[in-house]
């Protein structure tokens, strides 16, 4: 399948100077009735002639003017981040993670107002501005690691770890004691490697977002960058990740860890439906994946930050826009996607997805992040590009690995104290 990343905790994302070019937008509008042929544009290439047609089939009888087509992509950020550039983007898309606040109304419609919309959906911050809501989540997800749970317990292993170290020397047990390759770092595909910076939501802070743009040293001791990033550091400079990372391969890893071939990857609690068919498939037992909290507790709690994934929204190009947004509302309503895949729904009123009882038992907090102010909606992404940090890309932790393996000159603290220089001056000349 397609990548198939968490958008909602990736809200402000880096944008893209090209994508702005020429990009003004006239809106179109129809009313009454929903009619007329929609194009919606999706990332799931894996379902899109099978769940996604009978999807279309059940929305089409509640609106029979309406017919329905998909367009999959494989590279969903990069095709439709050139799409955007053109009048030809389909009536319904997933907002791409390049596309900032401040970009939301030269694309899209708005839905309605933050207020209202947040009567009926969570997850409205995330792609507003202004006071206007732009997306409606597909799913919403929490964050952890999934873990084949046979090959932890075979491992001696029977609490959660509740700090990095914990977590290190757990791994060790599991390499000690097993044939599995305590983690997988999906480095080859780079996307995965993004799901690190989903997790900023440990410290039990909502306002860790907005406090990271008044920083000058984010991978200082006790910071979120510094704790997640010196956890992947340590993982793979202790030996406990693959042995070539250059190898990987996201669609073979779910078949490891389902089979019990590798024993944990930090991913979004989109992954757990995914790798339990995983290990179905490899003979075992869809009980035999779990998820834990990241390891670390702030005053004695663990949190996991939850967030929507990808927002149904709808192009300002669309000329049938009510049958655009009766998609969104009924997609979110009552095609049971959030619940099927595991995630928590877009709908205040949506029932729990059983995939997070581990959570539950934990006494796992959840949080969400706070919007930032209007004023400084683009100042995350802006700071990020200038320094040349991708936060929510690849490149950056792919480097971090590659001087965690020896791959690269450096050391964990040489590579902390230029990414922060780089931040702090990135930082001075975005704010000047």
């Amino acid at each position: 399948m397609a990548n198939k990343r968490m958008a909602g905790v990736v809200a402000g994302l880096m944008a893209s100077t090209l994508l702005l070019a020429g990009c003004s937008a006239a809106s179109t509008t129809d009313s009454g009735t929903p009619s007329g042929t929609i194009t919606v544009l999706t990332n799931r290439t894996d379902i899109v002639n099978t769940t996604f047609k009978k999807y279309a089939a059940d929305f089409e009888k509640i609106y029979p003017k309406v017919t329905v087509k998909f367009q999959a992509i494989t590279d969903y950020e990069g095709e439709v981040k050139t799409r955007l550039n053109t009048k030809n983007y389909g009536d319904v898309l997933l907002i791409p993670n390049t596309v900032t606040r401040k970009q939301l109304p030269q694309f899209f419609d708005s839905l309605g107002s933050v207020a209202t919309m947040k009567k009926t959906y969570r997850f409205v911050d995330e792609q507003s501005y202004n006071g206007k809501d732009y997306g409606v989540a597909i799913t919403g997800n929490a964050q952890g690691l999934v873990y084949n749970k046979k090959v932890w317990t075979a491992a001696g292993i029977t609490t959660l770890p509740k700090t990095p170290d914990e977590f290190i020397s757990d791994l060790k047990a599991i390499k000690e004691k097993t044939s599995a390759t305590p983690y997988y770092t999906n480095y080859k595909d780079g996307w995965p490697l993004s799901q690190w910076e989903g997790n900023r939501g440990i410290l039990g802070d909502t306002n860790v977002s907005n406090k990271l743009v008044t920083q000058n040293a984010p991978w200082s001791k006790g910071q979120y960058h510094y704790i997640e990033d010196s956890l992947l550091y340590n993982i793979v400079s202790d030996k406990l990740s693959e042995t070539d990372p250059l190898t990987t391969n996201w669609e073979n890893s779910k078949a490891l860890l389902g089979g019990g071939k590798v024993a944990t990857m930090l991913l979004g609690s989109w992954a757990i439906t995914q790798m339990q068919q995983a290990a179905v498939t490899a003979g075992g037992s869809a009980s035999d994946i779990a998820y834990m909290p990241f390891p670390y507790q702030a005053n004695g709690t663990f949190y996991s930050t939850i967030g929507g994934d990808y927002k149904n929204a709808i192009s300002k190009y669309s000329t049938h826009k009510a049958a655009a947004r009766a998609w969104i509302d009924w997609f979110a309503a009552k095609s049971n996607y959030a619940f099927d895949n595991g995630g928590i729904s877009p709908l205040l009123s949506g029932k729990a997805p059983a995939t997070l009882t581990d959570f539950t038992a934990a006494g796992v907090k959840y949080i969400e992040l706070a919007a930032p102010p209007t004023k400084n909606a683009s100042l995350e992404p802006d700071i990020a590009n200038a320094a040349e940090i991708d936060l929510f890309g690849n490149v950056y932790r792919q480097k971090l690995i590659d001087i965690a393996r020896g791959a690269a000159p450096g050391s964990m603290s040489s590579y902390f104290a230029q990414l922060n220089k780089e931040w702090a001056t990135a930082k001075s000349q975005v704010s000047s």
